[in-house]
């Protein structure tokens, strides 16, 4: 990659990244997350979908305040490394419940393939989820 090459994409990186923190704060701040029902709006979940890739602790945040009951299906800590106990990640072990609402976030969540790949460890039957982010992050 030619140094204008390396230089172009620096500069797309960041104006993706500023163009999406203008879409957040805009979410955010006028728009409803959440119907009257407690379902999480079109506008909340094309956020989801829409997220940094460099903000995936934030990316978390949002969506556990959101997510129904986040007092019983979310649970959040430090957790060993499965393959190198001198490492650890922070690890998200999070349940839908069967509830449409959660169900419809982790289809969002889905969607952002950036982030969804880098920080899913494991899906088990009856929408237990589990995801880390790990220490490079």
């Amino acid at each position: 990659m030619t140094e204008e090459e390396k230089e172009f994409s620096a500069k797309f990186m960041e104006f993706e990244k500023q163009k999406f923190l203008l879409e957040k704060e805009f979410v955010i701040n006028e728009c409803k997350l959440l119907d009257s029902d407690g379902y999480p709006t079109h506008h909340a979940l094309n956020l989801i979908s829409n997220w940094h890739w460099s903000d995936s602790k934030g990316w978390f945040e949002f969506i556990k305040s959101i997510w129904w009951m986040p007092d019983w299906g979310w649970h959040e800590g430090d957790a060993k490394d499965e393959f190198d106990e001198n490492k650890t990640s922070y690890r998200y072990n999070i349940s839908t419940g069967g509830w449409s609402g959660n169900e419809s976030i982790i289809d969002a969540m889905k969607k952002n393939t950036i982030l969804w790949t880098t920080t899913w460890v494991q899906s088990r039957r009856g929408g237990h989820y589990i995801f880390e982010l790990k220490e490079f992050e």
